[in-house]
């Protein structure tokens, strides 16, 4: 069974999905972080692939992606890292990035070097649901990599049953109609929003995202949905250069849980 769909079929509420760009701070950075969220007790790890243009992601993980494409990383170069980390994890692993990159490389290669590397899943933010549905879904369950579907606020009900339908992973709960990397309290509205979906009994669970960014945000997502996402949080944390990775990668931890 693909890792991301055991987890869930063990694990159904608190689950924890820290995002961090692949080949940020440094190009060697990616298998230690790898390393380092299992060993704090992440749920799932979602690497993402550095894009020169991330129109989903917010000034944080787009000065990330930035420096990772200086240092180095490429798709090629990440392929290896993940595999050199499979040897040492059996934690989920999922990608993110956007389809503009699996078209360049080759759809079927790319899910297939996915797979075959121990990627159980991607986030595809820009491929549309109907495409992926005609063109792609079969070809993603010939080589078992889940995909997650995104969801806002906006998203119309039958979008909504659209997405979980054809995710296979979870459904990715956009907490907020904006870019990554807002920090204020989860609000009366967005409340209004996962009290809506959580009435809609999906079959997916569904990990809410953009915007967890300390415990309490992070324990409302737990309260809503089946778990939460972190990204430009943790992408902050291990930016500090006063720091060794290890030691910002604690203080997260403690930070989120204490």
């Amino acid at each position: 069974m693909n890792r991301l769909t055991s987890l869930f079929e063990q694990k159904k509420e608190g689950v924890l999905n820290v995002y961090f760009t692949a080949g940020h701070p440094s190009l060697e950075s990616t298998v230690p972080i790898i390393r380092s969220l299992a060993e704090h007790g992440a749920d799932i790890i979602e690497i993402g692939m550095p894009y020169s243009d991330p129109m989903a992601d917010g000034e944080t993980i787009q000065k990330s992606s930035a420096v990772a494409l200086k240092n180095g990383m490429g798709l090629e170069v990440l392929f290896g890292q993940i595999a050199e980390a499979r040897q040492h994890v059996e934690i989920p692993l999922i990608v993110m990035g956007y389809y503009n990159q699996l078209i360049q490389y080759g759809i079927e290669d790319f899910v297939k070097k996915a797979a075959e590397v121990g990627i159980d899943g991607m986030i595809i933010p820009d491929l549309p649901m109907a495409i992926y549905r005609d063109d792609h879904k079969e070809l993603f369950e010939k080589y078992d990599v889940c995909h997650s579907f995104l969801i806002t606020p906006q998203t119309s009900e039958e979008r909504i049953l659209m997405a979980d339908a054809l995710s296979s992973g979870f459904v990715y709960m956009v907490s907020q109609s904006s870019i990554t990397g807002k920090t204020g309290d989860i609000s009366e509205e967005q409340i209004a929003y996962f009290e809506r979906v959580n009435g809609m009994a999906l079959k997916n669970p569904r990990l809410i995202g953009f915007g967890i960014h300390d415990k309490e945000t992070k324990e409302r997502a737990f309260h809503y949905a089946n778990g939460a996402i972190i990204g430009s949080a943790f992408i902050r944390a291990v930016g500090n250069e006063e720091q060794t990775l290890e030691e910002n990668i604690d203080q997260f931890f403690n930070r989120i849980n204490a």
